[in-house]
């Protein structure tokens, strides 16, 4: 499954990743993030690893980012894999006008269990919409401070 979303934020880009590029701001954008933490690598350089601990409900999830490319300002890669899941994810990062930064991020979705198959091929409006919330939770983050942790704004 592959798909595409786009969000213009209000802020220069150099703002942007910036605030993007910061593993302590995630949380205040990528809903029920619980920790972090480096595995492999230099943060930021390609082929580094990161474990990413999610808490949605009741159910916990662990997953790894691989990073592909970084080419900050400009571009930013990534595989993300979790249980039967692997997200290859591509953003890029395009300066609309002097205040304004336009993010595109292109995903791929590849399953490898059964049952996320059925899932993916069921419900893929459940992926895109995810995705989307976080480049909306981060606009909301980098534009007003907003933060997702209980209590922060």
């Amino acid at each position: 499954m592959k798909y595409q979303n786009e969000i213009i934020v209000d802020l220069p880009r150099d703002q942007f990743v910036e605030k993007l590029n910061n593993p302590d701001n995630m949380k205040h954008w990528m809903k029920g993030l619980l920790d972090h933490k480096q595995l492999e690598g230099t943060p930021g350089d390609v082929g580094a690893k990161m474990h990413l601990h999610f808490k949605t409900g009741k159910r916990e999830m662990t997953m790894t980012e691989t990073i592909l490319k970084n080419d900050f300002p400009k571009a930013f890669h990534a595989n993300y894999e979790a249980n039967g899941v692997l997200n290859i994810q591509e953003n890029v990062f395009e300066a609309v006008s002097p205040s304004k930064t336009k993010w595109i991020s292109k995903n791929e979705f590849q399953f490898s269990s059964f049952g996320m198959k059925v899932f993916g091929f069921l419900m893929p409006g459940v992926f895109k919409k995810q995705s989307m919330s976080y480049l909306k939770a981060f606009k909301d983050f980098a534009e007003n401070g907003t933060s997702l942790v209980d209590g922060q704004s």
